[in-house]
């Protein structure tokens, strides 16, 4: 009966019924009672806690008036004897702002819950003086600073949860005496230090969190005691030692998880009997040793087993009463012995009707392959048994595995025809069974798989040409068909099959015939290989559209002509092997600024005159060149005849960049700055202009004051001065200072710099068709380039305010004084508005006026300076602030969106963190945890790519706030930045690595 259905009442439950109604009229009567203001205290405390928040954007407040009374207020609930606040439950509000410290006024208050908001800065120490506090909810927010050491003051708190926050330091032991506490989690925050052996007396904890954390030293003996544990999870950490015995004796558990940590030591062997409660058990990235026990399988419970990464060894057990297991990895270990029985325990796992995840790879598993893996589980949708001695076929039955998305049995024994059957897994997104003993032909059902991604057949015997079908998979990127004896022409329905493609390897088969022009459409392409078949003709010109290309290798074919000059835009070559083939002519200059070379091998050719000596060419470890008669010059370390002639380079140098300012001197006519072919930019106080020196083309940027313009020669002697003597890799280098006379008896001055080939931020973020122009195909930079682009940023602040000898305040900081070069490394360039702060003022705001106008551009400009406070290094942190919002929302401050009081950055403070989905750049929402994007759009609607790049895409937004706060006092330093953005780095990357270990690029969810 529920408590007011009173219809529904026996008769013998009247008397109750009149004892509530009286109750209620009772409690009505003190609401009167205390309306005149005799629970003062209470009202202004809440009242208080209303004043910290600067947006409500669903208006949660708005009831918090006298209009009413506070026990009425939205999220307030007051007990009935004394009529005082019991429990503050604001909950997913989009609150914004900080908890104000009179809320330890709330004497009575028992809950306090505010968890999916967007709370910041600290957690005020005056919650020790809520006494009778039992939950404190304050998960999913941004609060920053320490966990208050006085916290347990709060004797009666029973459910603690600071999850996902930016808290950093220790947590105090003294949390230990909190002796009612059941529920314990700061997962994803910044703590460090060790867990607190106290802990162990909390006689009544269940559940304890601090998984992605830095926490170090081992898990405390302690723990062992805890016999109420149910949940215990601390992945993510660098904890290390061994797993306290006693911690195994606690049959309450039901989640055990110590991955990605660095535990070594064995697994008891009566596991699965001791833990009989268990659902799951992870202990993946780790140093155990030994086998997995027999006594698993009693485990009946399990869900989630997690073993993977570690140096487990001997056979696996039999595995028959896991009926629910649904997540089974043991990759990258010790076990099998390369045996005929080694694979029995997969046919227990045909009983687990919940199978999703099955992961074997990288251990020592012989034997033949079990047909019965065609019985799983039509959940299953990771099969992953690579890199072991698995013999026999796929068994013709595999199509049965309807909603399987990887595959990937590479790096066996297999053999046979690769199964017709497989062209059934309609949702397979990866297939990898390279390197193996498959033969014939390359099914044509592989057609009919549409949204693969990765597919790798590579070191097989297959023969016969390409099927034409497979140039329906259009979402393909990877596609790796080397070592086999495939012949036929390479058709440009294959090398087109998608224009995302990164990597394409054709290399060591009997192809002939030309390589189509339509390679140049892989924009995307990194690596390319047809080494070793028989292809000729001429180097498409079009490859040279292939700008993100990393290794490309033609060896051994009869490939003729020259180099073609197209090529000179493939600046982030590491590898470039041309070698046994017919090229001629003159080995490419270019080839100098080529900086990420590390093998150029050329040799067994018909090229001709002479090596250059500059860039790769200096490594004689690094070229190859042997082979070609007709080559003299270059160091004298390849041992060639001299050339017959030599260049007067350090003059030529000298007159080239004398031309280059000449001409640039000679054109300051405004109507000629707009239509000059060479210019880049036109700024405030100049223009910019690319060169090219005649002597090894290498590219300059010529800036050339507009001295006619007031402010510009302060700016060219401010420029001067803060870069003459600063050294660092994140600021622009200038090369050369030009101060004098023009033809025209006018002052000129300019600077030369080294040239950004990739621009500058704000052009990637912003990118503008230009009329008459032929359109490129939009720029965009993932989470991870920009994410580093923002470190090199920070890091130059860091430099510049704190590590040089007079701090220097940049003034104006935005995207397009962020140059990129061709690593996309971000550089801080134009100083022109720079401050150096010469006396010990920098950290301190005043309300002096200043001399100098207001610094900076309208909408990343410090809004102090527009009422005449000094230049500060606050400044800037406010500028990165601004700029690291943009970077992430890919919105101008001064976004037509942005009126009627809104600014960029409440835009995103009344996001975080349940709505970051609305305001991130859909570009990034659609990556992956390893960087790359989504295909299936069905994945991305409405939400954010991946768990750890939402968490990620919060600690940075977290960040953007706090520093481009109207405040100058709430602002933090910029060293605190660095140290930050590093930490969401290696969150987001730690992913990564353990995908490359395992040599997947399968999309991170299908791990999850």
């Amino acid at each position: 009966m529920g408590l007011y259905d009173w219809s529904s009442a026996p008769p013998s439950s009247s008397f109750y019924m009149h004892a509530f109604i009286l109750l209620v009229l009772w409690c009505g009567l003190l609401v009167t009672s205390v309306v005149g203001g005799n629970n003062e205290t209470n009202r202004l405390g809440l009242l208080a806690f209303k004043a910290k928040i600067t947006d409500d954007p669903l208006q949660v407040m708005s009831s918090w008036n006298d209009s009413i009374h506070f026990c009425q207020w939205r999220g307030v609930t007051c007990g009935c004897r004394h009529q005082r606040v019991i429990v503050l439950d604001l909950r997913t509000s989009k609150l914004v702002g900080s908890i104000s410290p009179q809320v330890g006024n709330l004497s009575f208050l028992k809950n306090l819950t505010l968890f999916d908001n967007s709370f910041h800065y600290e957690i005020p120490s005056k919650i020790d003086r809520l006494r009778r506090l039992q939950i404190l909810r304050l998960h999913n927010n941004s609060l920053s600073g320490k966990i208050p050491r006085n916290l347990s003051q709060c004797t009666n708190l029973i459910y603690i949860n600071f999850g996902r926050n930016l808290l950093v330091g220790e947590i105090h032991a003294n949390l230990g005496t909190l002796s009612k506490l059941q529920f314990f989690s700061f997962e994803v925050n910044n703590l460090t230090g060790s867990i607190p052996l106290s802990f162990g007396n909390l006689s009544s904890l269940q559940q304890f969190g601090t998984y992605s954390n830095n926490l170090g030293g081992s898990i405390p003996t302690s723990f062992g005691q805890l016999t109420k544990l149910t949940f215990f999870g601390v992945g993510s950490n660098r904890l290390s030692g061994r797993i306290p015995p006693l911690i195994f004796n606690l049959s309450s558990l039901k989640v055990f998880d110590v991955g990605d940590n660095q535990i070594h030591g064995h697994l008891p062997s009566d596991i699965g009997i001791i833990l009989p409660n268990i659902e799951i058990f992870s202990i993946y990235i780790n140093q155990f040793t030994g086998p997995i026990p027999i006594s698993i399988s009693n485990a009946s419970n399990l869900k989630e087993l997690a073993l993977s990464d570690n140096k487990l060894r001997g056979r696996v057990p039999s595995l028959e009463k896991l009926y629910r297991v649904s997540f089974f990895a043991m990759a990258l270990n010790e076990l099998g012995n390369g045996g005929a029985n080694d694979l029995s325990f997969l046919f227990h796992l045909t009983n687990s009707t919940y199978l999703t995840m099955l992961e074997t790879g990288y251990n020592n598993f012989g034997g033949e392959l079990p047909k019965c893996i065609a019985n799983f589980s039509t959940t299953l949708i990771f099969l992953s048994l690579n890199n072991n001695s698995i013999s026999g076929n796929i068994p013709t039955s595999i199509g049965n595995l309807t909603n399987l998305e990887l595959l990937d049995m590479g790096y066996n024994k297999l053999s046979g025809h690769i199964s017709f059957e497989i062209g059934k897994l309609h949702k397979l997104q990866y297939l990898d069974l390279s390197t193996n003993n498959f033969f014939g032909d390359i099914p044509s059902s592989i057609g009919n798989l549409t949204i693969l991604i990765s597919l790798y057949l590579e070191d097989n015997k297959l023969q016969r040409s390409i099927p034409i079908s497979l140039g329906k998979c259009e979402n393909v990127i990877h596609l790796g068909l080397a070592k086999n004896n495939l012949n036929g022409t390479i058709s440009y329905q294959v090398i087109g099959l998608s224009f995302s493609q990164i990597s394409l390897d054709l290399s060591a088969n009997k192809f002939t015939g030309v390589l189509p022009t339509e390679v140049g459409n892989l924009k995307n392409l990194e690596y390319l290989d047809n080494s070793e078949n028989m292809l000729f003709g001429k180097i498409p010109t079009s490859l040279g559209s292939c700008v993100k290309l990393e290794s490309l290798a033609m060896r051994s074919n009869f490939f003729q002509g020259v180099i073609p000059s197209s090529l000179e835009s493939l600046r982030g070559l590491q590898l470039l092997d041309l070698s046994k083939n017919n090229f001629s002519g003159n080995i490419p200059k270019f080839l100098e600024s080529f900086i990420f070379l590390e093998l150029l091998n050329l040799s067994y050719n018909n090229f001709d005159g002479e090596v250059p000596t500059n860039g790769v060419f200096k490594n004689i470890c690094a070229t190859v060149i042997k082979g070609n008669s007709k080559l003299c010059g270059g160091m004298p370390k390849y041992d060639l005849p001299i050339c017959k002639y030599n260049k007067p380079k350090k003059r030529k140098l000298t007159l080239s960049l004398k031309l280059i300012i000449s001409i640039v001197s000679g054109i300051l006519g405004v109507t000629l700055l707009q239509m000059h072919s060479n210019l880049i930019g036109v700024g405030s106080f100049g223009s910019m202009y690319k060169g090219i020196l005649d002597n090894d083309k290498c590219k300059v940027a010529v800036k050339v004051f507009n001295l006619l313009h007031h402010g510009a020669t302060k700016s060219f002697i401010a420029e001067c001065e803060a870069l003459r003597n600063t050294r660092h890799q994140n600021l622009v280098k200038v090369l050369i200072t030009c101060s004098s006379v023009d033809y025209q008896g006018q002052d000129f001055k300019a600077l030369v710099y080294e040239f950004m080939t990739n621009g500058n931020l704000d052009e990637w973020l912003h990118p503008i068709s230009r009329t008459n122009e032929v359109p490129e195909k939009q720029k965009n930079l993932n989470l991870l380039q920009r994410l580093n682009i923002a470190i090199d940023i920070a890091n130059t602040l860091e430099y510049l305010h704190h590590h040089w000898n007079t701090p220097i305040v940049h003034c104006d900081l935005k995207p397009s004084n962020v140059l990129l070069d061709d690593e996309m490394i971000g550089h801080v360039s134009d100083f022109g508005l720079a401050k150096f702060l010469r006396e010990a003022t920098q950290e301190h705001f005043t309300n002096q006026s200043s001399s100098f106008r207001l610094r900076g551009t309208i909408g990343y400009a410090l809004p102090e300076y527009g009422i005449g406070n000094e230049v500060s290094i606050n400044g800037d942190v406010y500028s990165y602030g601004i700029l690291l919002l943009e970077m992430f929302t890919r919105k101008r401050p001064t976004d037509n969106i942005f009126k009627d009081n809104l600014n960029l950055h409440d835009f995103v403070r009344g996001a975080l963190p349940e709505q970051v989905v609305n305001i991130v750049d859909p570009i990034i929402r659609w990556e992956r945890e390893d960087m790359e994007t989504w295909t299936n759009d069905t994945h991305i609607q409405n939400q954010i790519g991946s768990p750890k790049i939402l968490e990620c895409l919060i600690l940075i937004f977290g960040i953007g706030v706090s520093y481009s706060m109207e405040s100058p006092r709430e602002r933090m330093n910029i060293c605190d930045v660095v140290a930050q953005l590093h930490l969401i780095r290696e969150k987001l990357l730690r992913t990564r690595r353990r995908r490359e270990r395992l040599q997947l690029t399968v999309t991170q969810y299908l791990l999850l």
